[in-house]
């Protein structure tokens, strides 16, 4: 499965974005998909991960992200409201096997990531 992300950009603090997750090749309902971020300067970290209609959120995040995945269409989505300084970085999507999945090594195939900033 090749993952390509797209939706990145910049907006103000409080603002929202959408960041899609474009995957070509079969079965990809079939895997666990997550999303990371990296800030400068920081290691990668969890965001969010979604398998079957289970989610799971980064604390920092609850209640104003909202991963989501769409199988017909192949995406998955990462619906960011309420933006803060502190979520810029490069997000990049993933997919896996396992679950829970809240760390890089449960995931095999990545995307190219998206910058995401957000102005104060």
């Amino acid at each position: 499965v090749q993952l390509v992300e797209s939706g990145g950009g910049l907006v103000q603090t409080g603002g929202s974005l959408r960041l899609s997750c474009a995957a070509s090749g079969r079965n990809f309902e079939r895997y666990v998909g997550g999303w990371f971020r990296q800030a400068p300067g920081k290691e990668r970290e969890f965001v969010a991960a979604i398998s079957g209609f289970t989610t799971t959120y980064t604390d920092s995040v609850k209640g104003r992200f909202t991963i989501s995945r769409d199988n017909t269409k192949n995406t998955m989505y990462l619906q960011m409201n309420s933006l803060k300084p502190d979520d810029m970085g490069v997000y990049y999507c993933a997919v896996g096997s396992r679950w829970p999945a809240t760390v890089e090594d449960a995931y095999i195939n990545w995307g190219q990531g998206t910058q995401v900033t957000v102005s104060s």
